[in-house]
């Protein structure tokens, strides 16, 4: 079983503003042209093994991103035997919990995906606790961006994996997903779900820094958390198959080193974790 936490949905360029594309095709890959449209045919092409995936759009009026929960809602009924849909909040906005209810109630998303960074907001501002606390009585789980990011007005510290400590000391039966391992915050993300229980990481978008991505997973290793670790793609940005890819080819590029290995098993339970029962989906 493959589960793919982390995929996005969202029609190109509509639900982005002109700066925010502009900054996105400055600090793009130099060996990827910048396409950033999105059909499931193209998502299933390079993930043939994959069974289920969460999917989600995204709201960050500071950042420039929007894409309404009835989008995400209408992606999802295409193949619902495949997709599960997260909603989004922009909490800076008026109206977020109405939207937050609906998206939940009335469209049927079973998660929540915040963009702190992108929107401007820390997620352990008391003025969220009735988000948290909507997710701990609804089970829902909360997968956040966490790391860095190409856009100049977003601002950093909002993303740090220590917002997610007094989160989780108060709401602690939320389930969080911290997404990208919180790179290149990597050894705070790793102490953070080492000390709750139910904070996680995903390893979405680190495969093509390869030897980031081995220490971070190294951290990892050493901190004995390699189970809190769940796999997801961040499609349209990469692939499941480049990301099984670039996990398997990481202790090959160490031959003729004295570097330690990563264990292979764990590269293999990661892969293949089931995350829709940890997140209780």
């Amino acid at each position: 079983m493959i589960i793919d936490i982390h995929s996005h949905t969202w029609q190109f360029p509509e639900h982005f503003t002109e700066q925010f594309r502009q900054q996105a095709a400055q600090f793009a890959r130099a060996d990827k042209e910048l396409d950033l449209s999105i059909t499931y045919e193209a998502y299933r092409q390079s993930a043939q093994n994959c069974d289920k995936t969460i999917v989600f759009g995204g709201k960050a009026r500071l950042s420039g991103l929007w894409v309404d929960d009835q989008y995400v809602a209408d992606y999802v009924k295409t193949h619902p035997d495949r997709l599960i849909g997260f909603l989004a909040v922009d909490p800076t906005q008026d109206g977020w919990q109405e939207e937050m209810e609906y998206g939940h109630q009335e469209l049927g998303l079973k998660g929540i995906k915040l963009l702190s960074m992108y929107a401007g907001f820390y997620p352990h501002d008391e003025r969220l606790d009735p988000l948290w606390g909507y997710a701990t009585e609804h089970h829902l789980p909360v997968l956040l961006h966490t790391g860095t990011t190409f856009v100049a007005q977003a601002p950093l510290d909002c993303t740090l994996p220590r917002h997610l400590d007094p989160v989780a000391t108060r709401f602690p039966d939320v389930k969080i997903i911290m997404a990208h391992l919180s790179h290149p915050y990597e050894g705070e993300c790793a102490v953070v779900i080492r000390k709750h229980p139910n904070v996680y990481a995903d390893v979405s978008a680190l495969h093509y820094r390869p030897f980031q991505f081995y220490n971070s997973l190294m951290l990892v290793q050493e901190y004995g958390v390699w189970h809190k670790l769940l796999f997801g793609s961040d499609y349209p940005f990469t692939t499941i198959d480049a990301s099984i890819e670039g996990l398997y080819a990481l202790n090959k590029m160490l031959d003729g080193t004295a570097l330690p290995r990563l264990h292979e098993d764990q590269i293999d339970a990661l892969i293949h974790r089931d995350s829709l029962d940890i997140l209780e989906l």
